[in-house]
């Protein structure tokens, strides 16, 4: 173990962290608004290319940081996914019922 793994694995274990408060501010809200899944995506397939490639360097230190950071964002990414079906699904029940009343006043309140 050397100061680059350090540094390196304590940098990864603060990014986990900070995915981790998206993790929670996403169960929260379970609305997506402002964020794509297209870069998370992009950072959790990065980081599990790391989980490969740490060991091969001896930097475990950093390999402890890479798990925590791709578990994090694994389950940031199943949260937007999750919660943007389950908006269309909404988003559509609710375009067919509105398209079902003949009119915008069908006496109802």
């Amino acid at each position: 173990m050397d100061w680059a793994d350090m540094i390196n694995g304590t940098l990864e274990l603060a990014g986990g962290l900070f995915i981790l408060l998206s993790v929670v501010k996403l169960h929260r809200d379970k609305q997506v608004k402002g964020v794509s899944w297209v870069h998370v995506c992009f950072f959790a397939g990065w980081g599990y290319w790391n989980l490969f490639y740490y060991p091969h360097l001896d930097q475990w230190v950093s390999f402890t940081g890479g798990v925590f950071i791709v578990v994090t964002n694994t389950v940031w990414l199943g949260q937007m996914l999750y919660y943007t079906h389950q908006f269309k699904k909404l988003r559509d029940r609710w375009r067919a019922e509105r398209s079902n009343s003949y009119s915008w006043w069908d006496g109802r309140l």
